[in-house]
């Protein structure tokens, strides 16, 4: 009987990809503080949410997200939490998932990135690809949110300043 090992080759360290989604999670901040408080909530434009609802879908993901992606136990996709509209509230919560995303991810053994997943028992993919959903659908909004701001007239960050 042949044997074939699979090899994977590592092309960056979990500590790096963290690393360069909290720059991403940044620099998202800065976009939410730039909001004036009102049209974060209220402001649309060609049919689009408002960045506040965008933004309580990343945090129905990211955290949450990475909570099933660790632990192996199917979470549920929520993306509202009492926040009263206020921008304050919201950012509270951007940095409490921060600071768990930090220790969440260290938890994730690196042979699992490449687990076959159904994330929120709905999409499927490997742990890797979650992750990187998770960094594409926010830079995704993230783009939206520098419309809104352009057109309210607000200079947005510099998008390659990620710290």
């Amino acid at each position: 009987m042949e044997q074939t090992m699979q090899q994977t080759t590592q092309v960056i360290r979990p500590e790096e990809l963290l690393k360069h989604w909290q720059g991403h999670r940044d620099l998202t901040r800065r976009v939410i503080e730039a909001f004036p408080e009102k049209e974060f909530f209220e402001f649309s434009l060609g049919g689009m949410r408002p960045f506040a609802a965008m933004t309580m879908e990343l945090l129905g993901i990211a955290a949450p997200g990475l909570r099933e992606l660790a632990g192996g136990n199917t979470g549920t996709l929520s993306e509202h939490f009492e926040h009263g509209n206020q921008k304050a509230r919201i950012l509270e919560q951007w940095d409490a998932d921060t600071e768990e995303i930090n220790r969440v991810f260290a938890t994730i053994p690196t042979e699992r990135f490449q687990e076959h997943i159904k994330l929120f028992g709905q999409y499927e993919g490997t742990v890797w690809s979650s992750l990187f959903y998770f960094i594409d659908n926010e830079i995704h909004h993230r783009g939206q949110g520098y419309v809104y701001l352009r057109v309210l007239g607000i200079e947005p960050p510099f998008f390659w300043d990620r710290k």
